[in-house]
C-alpha cells in the first residue's frame, strides 16, 4: 500500500516538473502578446507643435526607424533606430491663423525652431507613458482572463514589461542620433495626373511641366530643411554650396529646376559634367542660352555628346567656366576639368566610341600630367566614370556623370568618385523603358577652409510626365581623410595617350549613348 502510494506521489510529482516550464511558457507568451497588443493600442498621443496639430503613434516593424507623414506634401523618413517598433507622426490638422502668421513674420520661424523641441518631446513622452500603461493593464487583464488568477496575472504583467524593457533597450543601443541629420523626404502633388496629363499631352504642357516640378522642389526643400543640420537657406561663411548637375540631353525642363535649387540652396557654383545635348550639332547651341538666367558661375565640361561647338556655345555665356584639361579657381574651390574625348551623339556612331579600359588608360595620362605641372586640385571633373577612376589619389573628390545612373563609391586611395544621375531625365531616352528615367542632381556642401566635402543632399525628381519628389542627406563619414597617390599617379612626365582608334562597341551593360 505504501508502495503505490509511493509511485502515485512520484508520479504526480514528475507531472508537475512536466507542466511547470510549459505553465511558465504559457503565462510569458500571454504576457508578451497581451503587452504588445496593448503598447500599440495605447502608445499614441495628440500634440501641437507650431501651427500644427501632430499624432505621435507605434506600429509594428521589422526595421524600426521614425516616419514623418505631412498630407499631402509627403513622407519624411529617419533611420532612427532598430528594433519591432516604428514610431510614426503625422500632421493631422494645420491651423490657419498661426501658419499665416508664421508665413508672414520670418522672425517667428526663428521663434518656432526654439519650441519645437520641447513640443516633440512632450508628445512623445506621453505616448511612452501611455504604451507602458496600456501594455501592462492589457497584459494583466489577459492574465487573469486566461488562468484566473491574480498571482498569474502578476506574472504576465512581469513579462510584459520585460518585453517593454527589452525593445527600449535595443531601441536606445541602436539609437542613431546622425538619422536626423540624414533624413529622407518622398513627396507627391496630389493633383500632377490632372495638372500634367499622360505621356502623350507631355510636349505640349511643357510650360505647366516645368512650373510644377520648379514648385514642387521649391515647396520640399523647404519643409525639408526643418530636419537638417547642414546650413541649406541661411549664408554661412563655413560653407560652400555646390549643384552637381550632368546628362541635361537638351531637356529644358531642366533649367526651371535648377534655378530653383540654385535659390532655394543658396548655391554658390554649377557644376555639369557633360552631355548637355543630345546630338552636338548647331541647330541645339540655342539650348545653352540658359546658362545666362543661373546667376552663379557655371561649371562645365565636354561630354560624349556635346561637340565642340556644344562647347564654344556653353563658354560664350558670360558666367559659364569650360574646363578642358586645365585646373581653375571658382567660388573658393580649386577645379580641374577635362571633357570626353569621344563624340558618339547617336547610335550610328558607336564604332567610334572606346571601351572602359581604354577611357581609364586615358584618365591615368590625363592625371600623370596633372601631377606633374603640380596642380592640387579640390575637386576633378571628368563625364565618364571609368575615366574619373584613373584620378584615384590626386584629388578628394570625382565628379562624373554618363551612367544616367546615380551612385558613390570610396576609391582605393581615399577619394571618392560620385556618379551623377541624369538631371535632364535622359532626355527623350528617358521614355525608352518601363519606367522615365528621374532627374537627378546634388547638392554638395564643402567646407571652405579644409574644401573637404562635408555631405551632400541628393535631390531626385520623377521622371517625364510625373511630379514626384525625393531629397535624402548624407554625411561623408571621414571628410578629413588622407588622400595617397599610387605609384602610377607619381609625377613623371608621362605624355597624355594619343587618340584612341575607333574601337568596338563597349561591353558594359546598359551603358548610355
Amino acid at each position: 500500500m505504501l508502495t503505490r502510494a509511493k509511485s502515485e506521489i512520484l508520479r504526480f510529482t514528475g507531472m508537475r516538473r512536466v507542466r511547470l516550464p510549459a505553465r511558465i511558457g504559457a503565462i510569458i507568451a500571454v504576457g508578451l502578446m497581451a503587452g504588445w497588443l496593448g503598447m500599440l493600442y495605447g502608445g499614441n498621443a495628440k500634440t501641437d507643435i507650431g501651427p500644427a496639430d501632430v499624432t505621435f503613434s507605434l506600429r509594428p516593424s521589422l526595421s524600426g526607424g521614425t516616419v514623418i507623414d505631412i498630407p499631402p506634401l509627403g513622407t519624411l523618413r529617419l533611420d532612427s533606430h532598430a528594433g519591432p517598433v516604428r514610431i510614426d507622426a503625422q500632421v493631422t490638422r494645420i491651423r490657419p491663423e498661426p501658419a499665416r502668421k508664421l508665413i508672414e513674420d520670418p522672425a517667428a520661424v526663428d521663434h518656432l525652431s526654439q519650441t519645437v523641441g520641447a513640443d516633440i518631446r512632450h508628445g512623445f513622452i506621453v505616448m511612452i507613458a501611455k504604451a507602458v500603461a496600456a501594455a501592462l493593464l492589457c497584459a494583466g487583464l489577459a492574465g487573469f482572463v486566461v488562468f484566473r488568477t491574480w498571482k498569474r496575472s502578476l506574472w504576465s504583467m512581469l513579462a510584459a514589461f520585460n518585453g517593454l524593457l527589452a525593445v527600449g533597450v535595443l531601441g536606445a543601443v541602436t539609437f542613431n542620433p546622425q538619422s536626423v541629420a540624414e533624413p529622407r523626404f518622398t513627396g507627391i502633388l496630389a493633383s500632377a495626373p490632372q495638372v500634367v496629363g499622360d505621356a502623350k499631352s507631355i510636349v505640349s504642357r511643357f510650360g505647366a511641366y516645368r512650373a510644377q516640378l520648379a514648385q514642387l522642389i521649391g515647396n520640399v526643400s523647404r519643409l525639408y530643411d526643418v530636419t537638417s543640420t547642414l546650413p541649406t537657406y541661411e549664408p554661412d561663411p563655413t560653407t560652400i554650396r555646390v549643384l552637381h548637375v550632368s546628362d541635361i540631353h537638351l531637356n529644358p525642363v531642366a533649367w526651371s529646376v535648377i534655378r530653383q535649387v540654385t535659390k532655394q540652396f543658396n548655391v554658390q557654383m554649377v557644376i555639369d559634367t557633360g552631355d548637355l545635348t543630345d546630338h552636338g550639332s548647331s541647330a541645339e547651341e540655342k539650348f545653352a542660352n540658359d546658362i545666362s538666367k543661373i546667376k552663379v558661375p557655371y561649371v562645365f565640361i565636354r561630354g560624349n555628346h556635346d561637340s565642340g561647338d556644344t562647347e564654344a556655345s556653353v563658354r560664350r555665356q558670360k558666367n559659364a567656366v569650360v574646363l578642358d584639361n586645365q585646373v581653375k579657381d571658382v567660388a573658393g574651390l580649386r577645379i580641374f576639368g577635362i571633357g570626353d574625348p569621344r563624340f558618339t551623339p547617336d547610335k550610328t556612331t558607336r564604332g567610334d566610341d572606346v571601351d572602359a579600359r581604354e577611357m581609364l588608360a586615358i584618365g591615368q595620362g590625363a592625371a600623370a600630367q596633372m601631377v606633374a605641372s603640380h596642380d592640387a586640385p579640390d575637386v576633378v571633373l571628368v563625364h565618364d566614370p571609368a575615366e574619373g577612376q584613373a584620378f584615384d589619389g590626386t584629388a578628394p573628390l570625382v565628379l562624373s556623370g554618363h551612367m544616367h545612373r546615380r551612385s558613390t563609391r570610396l576609391l582605393p586611395s581615399g577619394t571618392r568618385l560620385f556618379i551623377q544621375g541624369s538631371t535632364g531625365g535622359a532626355g527623350m531616352r528617358g521614355l525608352e523603358h518601363e519606367e522615365p528615367t528621374p532627374f537627378e542632381m546634388s547638392v554638395l556642401y564643402f567646407n571652405r577652409t579644409s574644401h573637404r566635402l562635408q555631405g551632400w543632399d541628393d535631390i531626385r525628381l520623377g521622371g517625364l510626365g510625373l511630379t514626384s519628389a525625393q531629397i535624402e542627406r548624407t554625411l561623408e563619414p571621414k571628410p578629413d581623410r588622407p588622400i595617397a597617390p599610387s605609384p602610377a599617379q607619381t609625377p613623371s612626365g608621362t605624355p597624355l595617350p594619343p587618340s584612341v582608334s575607333p574601337a568596338a562597341p563597349s561591353s558594359e551593360a546598359g551603358r548610355p549613348r
